[in-house]
């Protein structure tokens, strides 16, 4: 303290003199709260830039643990910056929000994520951005869709629900010949299992709610890219749009990333082992897993894609009703019904795909499993006994 002055209990519950030793060492990332940064003196405030990540300016930008984790994700999926996001959704607006304005135009596939689709659609009628649908298994023919206000197209791989598997690097390749940008949702392979800059991809963002998290705990996003030009983009927008994460959700999933790729693994012969046996079923007239001939697109995840994930979907026999299919989607015990995954548990949703469709030719209630990490022949005989309620 002060040798002149005494400081009140207030102020000497407010600051210290402390300040712990240096050398501290452990595996784990530090939890850093801020809203408020401190600057060393009036000279480092007054030349703070808060779109550098090697300095901290207030922390809506940042603080050592948001950095480590965006550092950490870029290195999966190799990248050169990362950004995170309140969610998923949250990253693909600050996707759009940074490449399209007024009078734009945006492809996106037309089996993409329920929310990005309902965003297009939306920010054409509230901003008069363009949004056209087009068949996710266009591969180089979408050349014949690009406009000169064609501005982003969005993939992904595969397909959200109905699992196709779209042919990226031609997609890439006529994109970029007419100086188009390409957006992917790469949360199914969580930057693990495809390689989407390599493919030609401009953008990546993830879903890190998913696998990065692991526990059906966390909301958080990531946009991923290895251009310097588009990263400036995005930083600016994320700033304008205001985009903060809770450094203990942070947290959590710097926890969870180093058992990703075991867990990533585990889910993935765990539903190959299911979806197999699905196949064999009478009930059951398609199975759509990537890694199985039935999928359309398999041959091209056979060549660009080294695993799965854990999320397949089926179509039952066309002789089963709806309310048949709901029955056997109740009388499961081991698969929840619910949203997300990438998480222990396994989980089963039927959905109304004709109605989220625009090209939707298959006939068949479609039924979505994510195979958490319970062990597989349980799984199966669940399955197989809710499959005799039908």
């Amino acid at each position: 303290m002060d040798d002149q002055h005494e400081h009140g209990t207030n102020t000497r519950l407010a600051h210290t003199e402390y300040q712990a030793p240096q050398g501290f060492s452990a595996f784990s990332c530090g939890i850093h709260h801020a809203s408020t940064v401190l600057f060393k003196d009036v000279a480092a405030m007054r030349a703070r830039s808060w779109q550098e990540k090697t300095s901290y300016t207030y922390g809506l930008h940042g603080t050592p643990t948001s950095f480590t984790l965006e550092a950490k994700l870029a290195e999966i999926e190799s990248a050169k910056h990362c950004i995170l996001a309140p969610s998923g959704l949250a990253a693909i607006t600050l996707v759009n929000f940074s490449f399209l304005k007024q009078g734009d135009d945006v492809l996106m596939p037309d089996n993409v994520y329920g929310p990005n689709r309902d965003l297009g659609i939306w920010m054409h009628k509230q901003y008069g951005v363009m949004a056209r649908f087009y068949d996710p298994m266009i591969g180089a023919g979408i050349s014949d869709l690009i406009r000169e206000n064609t501005r982003l197209i969005w993939v992904e791989a595969p397909g959200s629900v109905s699992m196709e598997v779209p042919d990226v690097p031609a997609i890439c390749t006529a994109a970029h010949a007419r100086g188009v940008l390409v957006a992917l949702d790469n949360t199914w392979s969580a930057g693990l299992v495809f390689p989407a800059f390599e493919r030609g991809v401009d953008i990546v963002m993830q879903a890190l709610t998913k696998f990065q998290s692991g526990g059906s705990d966390v909301l958080m996003g990531a946009v991923l890219t290895r251009d310097e030009a588009l990263f400036q983009k995005l930083q600016t927008t994320h700033m304008r749009l205001g985009f903060g994460v809770g450094m203990d959700d942070v947290y959590l999933v710097l926890r969870n990333l180093p058992s990703m790729k075991l867990r990533f693994d585990a889910h993935d012969r765990s539903a190959r082992e299911l979806a197999s046996w699905l196949q064999a079923r009478p009930e059951i007239q398609k199975v759509l897993h990537p890694a199985l001939p039935s999928c359309p697109g398999h041959d091209v995840w056979k060549r660009d894609f080294h695993g799965a994930a854990g999320l397949f979907s089926v179509l039952f026999d066309t002789r089963y009703s709806e309310g048949r299919t709901d029955r056997f989607v109740d009388s499961l015990k081991l698969f929840g019904i619910g949203f997300s995954w990438g998480g222990a548990h396994s989980l089963c949703i039927p959905y109304r795909i004709e109605q989220m469709r625009d090209r939707w030719k298959e006939k068949g209630n479609l039924v979505r499993f994510y195979v958490g990490l319970e062990d597989t022949q349980d799984l199966i005989a669940d399955v197989e006994q809710a499959l005799a309620q039908l």
